[in-house]
C-alpha cells in the first residue's frame, strides 16, 4: 500500500495520503509487539529487558494513539467527501491534510511520552512477571505498590475519555454520511458509499471497544485468557484487517498495484 500510494500519481489524493499514514502506523505497531513475541516463543523464553519493556510501552502507546487519531481524521475526510463534496477541494487541500496527519502523529507521541514516563516512575514491588505477550500498561500497573498506581489510572481514564469523545465524533460523522447516502437515487452509488464506509466503521468499533476494555476494565474481571484475547483483538487484528479492507476491496489501489 505504501509503495503503491507513493509511486502512483493517480493515488495522490487525501484519502490515499491518510491511508499511507495508516499503513505506516500499522507497520510500526505490528512490528513492535509480534516479532519479540515470536522470538520468545521460538526460543522458549519470556525475557525482556527493563529498557526494552519501556521502549515497547512507548511505541505501542505512540502508534496506538496515532492510529486512533488518524482513523478519526479519515472519518472526517469521508464526511466531507460525501456530505460536502463541493467544498472538498477547499477543506481537504494538501496543506490541511498534512496538518491533520501531523496532528495525529504528534498526539500519539505526546500521549506516549506522558504514559510511559508516568508508568515507569512507579515503584514496582509485586515481582517482574508481565502476564501478556508484550509490555502493556495495565499489566505493569499490577506490579506496582498499592495506591502508587492511581495517578496512572487517572491518566488512563482521561485518555479513555478523550478516545470516547473521538469515537462519538466518528459515529456522528457516519450518521450524517448514511443520512446522505440513503438519499442517493442510484443503487450503485449507495453500494459504493456503503462499501467504503462500513468496513472503516467496523474496524474503528472493534479497535475502540477492545482497547477501552483492556485499559479501563476493573482488576476484578482480569483473567489471563480474557486479557490475552482482548489484547489480540485491539493490537493484532486491526493492523491485519486494515490492508485487506483498504486494498483488496479497492479497485483503484488494485489497478495501481
Amino acid at each position: 500500500i505504501i509503495t503503491a500510494v507513493a509511486c502512483d500519481h493517480h493515488l495522490h489524493t487525501p484519502m490515499y495520503f491518510f491511508l499511507l499514514n495508516l499503513s505506516l502506523l500499522d507497520l510500526g505497531f505490528i512490528s513492535t509487539t509480534v516479532p519479540k513475541s515470536m522470538h520468545n516463543s521460538l526460543w522458549d523464553t519470556r525475557d525482556i529487558s527493563y529498557s526494552g519493556c519501556a521502549a515497547q510501552v512507548f511505541l505501542v502507546v505512540f502508534l496506538l494513539g496515532g492510529e486512533y487519531s488518524l482513523l478519526t481524521v479519515m472519518a472526517y475526510d469521508r464526511y466531507v467527501a460525501i456530505c460536502r463534496p463541493l467544498h472538498y477541494g477547499t477543506l481537504m487541500d494538501s496543506r490541511a491534510c498534512v496538518k491533520m496527519a501531523a496532528a495525529a502523529w504528534a498526539s500519539g507521541f505526546l500521549n506516549a511520552l506522558l504514559h510511559t514516563g508516568n508508568t515507569f516512575s512507579l515503584p514496582l514491588c509485586q515481582g517482574n512477571v508481565v502476564e501478556q505477550f508484550f509490555c502493556e500498561i495495565p499489566q505493569i500497573l499490577k506490579l506496582s505498590c498499592s495506591d502508587s498506581y492511581l495517578r496512572e489510572v487517572g491518566f488512563s481514564v482521561a485518555s479513555g475519555g478523550l478516545g470516547f469523545g473521538c469515537f462519538i465524533f466518528i459515529m456522528l460523522s457516519y450518521v450524517q454520511i448514511f443520512t446522505v447516502v440513503l438519499r442517493i437515487p442510484s443503487e450503485q452509488g449507495r453500494h459504493k458509499a456503503f462499501s467504503m464506509c462500513l468496513p472503516h466503521l467496523a474496524v474503528v468499533s472493534l479497535f475502540v471497544s477492545t482497547g477501552l476494555f483492556a485499559y479501563l476494565k476493573p482488576p476484578s474481571i482480569s483473567f489471563p485468557a480474557l486479557d490475552l484475547m482482548v489484547t489480540v483483538l485491539y493490537s493484532v487484528l486491526p493492523p491485519a484487517l486494515n490492508p485487506l479492507i483498504y486494498s483488496l476491496r479497492n479497485k483503484e489501489l488494485k489497478d495501481a498495484l
